[in-house]
């Protein structure tokens, strides 16, 4: 039987008044529901700040482009420690000495609207500028999507005080290893694009080769690529929570891994014109 048929032959066995208040009463539940569950957890009911990186990606080289020397705060993997990310961030911010941070990914644990929304606001506490990649976990569900309006392209770049970003999806596994990422295409213009105003390269990524999210089939051929950026210094990774430094290839940069927010640690590249240095910090 409907519900509204049940409703009707309810109402008909009971006093007037009694039918009046039972059915404001149903009126209250149907019309409140939506208040009290959200209609999908993947629902991209978004609003409020999107496009943060481009946002932040400004402030950066606004306040940063002319330094010759750059304090960059590496963080990763915050996705369900989010009151150790709370702590994390309030000891970037009691610093003075921290000019950027770079996320490495995985800001969520399933994707879920929810889950950005919240990670955005605790981001926002941040008294520096920032920027974040994507990560496997983000992917889950409309997650991709979601990223893409909350914070932008899954591979970008930027330039600041001649050293040049580049920020690439490396989470190959999530599209069934039929996608090309990394997308190598989009690495060889970013060799040469703006070549003037760049010397030197960091190349970021949430997994590195060889990960379980990597495409083992073109690991050498992304080392290939790597060694062809101008001046490139060195790779920064996520993904393994787990605070490495490691010669993946023989010929190729120094990667660096990342730790999740678990752990309670971060990484402190300091970049200068003679090189750069690494500090652990932990909290």
């Amino acid at each position: 039987m409907h519900v509204f048929q049940i409703i009707n032959y309810m109402m008909r066995q009971i006093k007037p008044l009694r039918a009046y208040i039972f059915a404001v009463l149903i009126a209250c539940l149907l019309t409140s529901c939506r208040n009290v569950f959200d209609v999908h957890p993947y629902d991209m009911n978004l609003h409020g700040e999107h496009d943060i990186n481009a946002t932040q990606i400004a402030r950066i080289r606004q306040l940063f482009d002319k330094r010759d020397t750059l304090r960059v705060a590496f963080i990763s993997d915050t996705h369900g420690w989010y009151t150790q990310t709370k702590a994390e961030i309030a000891d970037i911010n009691s610093r003075n000495d921290i000019d950027f941070v770079i996320h490495c990914g995985d800001v969520t644990d399933t994707g879920t609207t929810n889950e950005f929304r919240m990670f955005r606001d605790i981001l926002s506490d941040l008294d520096v500028p920032h920027v974040v990649l994507l990560g496997n976990h983000d992917f889950l569900g409309m997650g991709e999507q979601t990223y893409e309006w909350m914070f932008g392209p899954r591979n970008f770049s930027f330039i600041v005080g001649r050293v040049k970003f580049v920020c690439l999806d490396t989470n190959a596994m999530e599209y069934d290893h039929v996608a090309p990422v990394p997308n190598f295409d989009y690495m060889e213009q970013q060799m040469t694009a703006d070549s003037a105003d760049f010397d030197r390269t960091i190349i970021v990524m949430h997994a590195a080769p060889y990960s379980d999210e990597f495409n083992d089939n073109v690991a050498r051929a992304f080392n290939y690529y790597t060694l062809l950026f101008p001046g490139l210094m060195c790779c920064v990774y996520g993904h393994d929570h787990a605070d490495t430094s490691v010669r993946i290839f023989d010929d190729g940069p120094m990667y660096y891994g990342i730790d999740s927010a678990q752990h309670r640690n971060y990484k402190i590249f300091t970049i200068t014109p003679d090189g750069y240095e690494v500090e652990r910090i932990d909290y």
